[in-house]
């Protein structure tokens, strides 16, 4: 099967690279590639900005963060390389970190570089749909929750990664977090968002073993074989990976997973074609992860609704930055309505029970 690989663009206006600055800096710290420097960007994703550089034949990924940021830890370059070192070696789907530049005179910024490794990223509801029968459609998403339920079953001490967060209180820590930084972003009132708030401080759980989390596993942080869908070349987007509760992550990645039978606003939130015929529910991928790890799933509810609201925040914050006047891009204008629409889903969940 072949579909169309991942490929980069015109770098957005007001988000260009200082090619003279960047090209003898590379030509210095990466003696194999050599010749004239050419910037492109990956023009999808919400939060680092992911460049395509390329010096004669080699090509490499650069990440920076975004312009105008105001939530420094959450776009720690150096933290993001770090967690690439090590879990490279143990965990094939992480990319090999190339060099880690804290040098702001090169960019003004610190950024990493990395390998770039090709395939497809299926980012929509109807990406490639016609292409995936129901066979295929079920391979890909076991495979999605299959090296989920990998990454947490890591031996994440063995793999130097312990330092990387503190498993006790995670939750309640996670819950008081994202509600402050919902604060922080606030840009009208929405009384929604305050009513889940209060909730999953109520109902918060005592949290299960501690495991390596992503933090954002999704279809479109995914590089998929594109010879065969179902074999994942890659898992991108490491900025948020902690140490925590593992079942956190399965919520968030439960989070983006639209159903056909979902109410019709749901469905923009979707990433990638979770709904196609074949594809697995929200059901049957915690009834898989459960069986691939052997823990205790009866809890989900709480981390479901918790990623809606963990969601909507960093969609809030996005869209923050945007009525403040610190990013133009247009793709953030409407932002506010998926805020909503993602707190009365959490709220709709509390009422029925039902993920």
């Amino acid at each position: 099967m072949n579909l169309d690989l991942d490929t980069a663009a015109s770098v957005r206006p007001g988000e260009e690279l200082p090619v003279a600055s960047l090209e003898a800096y590379l030509a210095k710290c990466l003696p194999d590639a050599s010749g004239p420097l050419t910037v492109e960007q990956f023009p999808h994703g919400y939060s680092n900005l992911t460049y395509l550089v390329r010096m004669g034949d080699q090509e490499f990924v650069l990440r920076r963060p975004p312009f105008g940021n105001q939530v420094k830890s959450a776009h720690d370059m150096g933290r993001e390389y770090r967690v690439l070192s090590r879990l490279s070696a143990v965990y094939p789907p992480a990319p090999r970190p190339l060099l880690f530049c804290n040098d702001t005179s090169i960019l003004g910024v610190p950024f990493y570089v990395m390998e770039r490794r090709r395939g497809v990223v299926l980012r929509h509801a109807d990406d490639h749909g016609p292409t995936l029968d129901p066979s295929t459609a079920r391979r890909l998403s076991e495979a999605l929750i299959d090296n989920l339920a990998r990454l947490h079953v890591l031996d994440y001490k063995a793999a130097g990664l312990a330092d990387l967060g503190k498993p006790d209180g995670y939750v309640a820590r996670q819950v008081t977090g994202w509600v402050t930084r919902y604060t922080n972003a606030r840009t009208e009132p929405l009384p929604e968002m305050d009513q889940i708030a209060k909730w999953l401080a109520d109902y918060m759980p005592t949290g299960s073993d501690a495991a390596l989390v992503h933090n954002d596993f999704k279809y479109d942080n995914l590089v998929l074989d594109p010879e065969d869908v179902a074999r994942i070349v890659a898992v991108l987007d490491w900025e948020m990976a902690t140490v925590g509760d593992p079942l956190m992550d399965l919520g968030t990645t439960l989070g983006y997973w639209v159903e056909p039978g979902d109410p019709e606003p749901m469905h923009a939130n979707a990433v990638g074609p979770t709904g196609l015929p074949g594809s697995l529910t929200r059901q049957e991928l915690v009834a898989r992860y459960a069986d691939k790890t052997g823990r205790d799933v009866s809890g989900m509810l709480f981390y479901y609704c918790f990623a809606f609201y963990k969601i909507a925040v960093i969609i809030q914050q996005i869209y923050a930055r945007y009525v403040r006047g610190h990013t133009r891009d247009q793709r953030f204008a409407r932002l506010n309505e998926r805020v909503a629409t993602l707190a009365e889903a959490a709220l709709r969940a509390v009422e029925t029970g039902r993920f």
